[in-house]
């Protein structure tokens, strides 16, 4: 698999060196309730210019209406995936104030600025520090209150340098890792079920007991080989598709609760 395959989150290049997201810090209010908040009656049409093609200029007209792209740019969040964590959050209380966190195909940052907000909301109390590491083989511009590393996840003993860079176990691994789509269904499945089956064992190897991971996969749910294994090293697993995934995108995400410990 290409080194691709740790695959940036969708949403334009990072934008500015320590912005994390001025809204991100509390429990804000609930997903469906900031989806629908979001969803103005934005009509912009974009008209074919020379050189655009068609597919480029519905993309474009759909980026332009699409309210998240805009809550993004307005809250300083590098991409409207960042909502997507936000919104599995607010759901599933996985970020509390203290924790540490990776964050795997970390790159433009949205997931990470989400992150480093959330583990450190109440900051001015007495209290430890979260911690956020955001891995990308793209590289990131820096995030204030987070660790950034640039490697390609799927290669060698990349899991071992990233173990090795945390210096002790972590709370949470979130995976937004994906391979570039193909148009081929079951090719598109097997190369990002691939890239969830290698993070799930990368959460085996640095989550402290009672930990938590995140993971892309596509409709259709988790292979069951590796569903039966989340099953037995997690308290509860399950599926979610947060709002602020777009209703044509096959994704969905595995969220496992409750980790067990490494010797089940």
């Amino acid at each position: 698999m290409s080194g691709r395959g740790t695959g940036s989150r969708s949403g334009g290049p990072a934008k500015g060196g320590g912005k994390s997201g001025a809204s991100g810090g509390g429990r804000g209010k609930p997903a469906n309730q900031r989806g629908a908040q979001l969803r103005g009656e934005l009509k912009v049409r974009v008209k074919t210019a020379r050189g655009r093609t068609v597919a480029s200029k519905n993309w474009l007209e759909r980026q332009l209406n699409d309210p998240y792209v805009a809550a993004a740019k307005r809250e300083g969040y590098r991409s409207r995936a960042a909502y997507k964590l936000l919104e599995l959050d607010d759901r599933f209380a996985l970020l509390k104030p203290g924790k540490r966190v990776v964050d795997l195909g970390a790159a433009p940052g949205g997931w990470t600025q989400v992150a480093v907000a959330r583990v450190n909301a109440g900051g001015d109390k007495p209290g430890p520090r979260g911690h956020v590491l955001g891995v990308d083989l793209t590289a990131i511009e820096p995030i204030s209150g987070a660790t950034l590393m640039q490697l390609d996840f799927m290669s060698g003993d990349a899991d071992q340098t990233v173990a090795k860079a945390l210096g002790g176990l972590v709370d949470v691994v979130l995976s937004d890792m994906a391979s570039p789509a193909t148009g081929h269904p079951q090719t598109d499945h097997i190369r990002i079920i691939a890239l969830c089956d290698a993070a799930a064992e990368f959460a085996r190897m640095v989550l402290a007991p009672g930990g938590a991971f995140v993971a892309k996969v596509l409709r259709g749910g988790t292979e069951r080989k590796l569903l039966d294994q989340l099953k037995r090293d997690y308290a509860q697993v399950r599926h979610a598709k947060p709002p602020a995934s777009r209703a044509d995108s096959a994704e969905i995400y595995v969220v496992a609760t409750g980790f067990r410990g490494r010797n089940v």
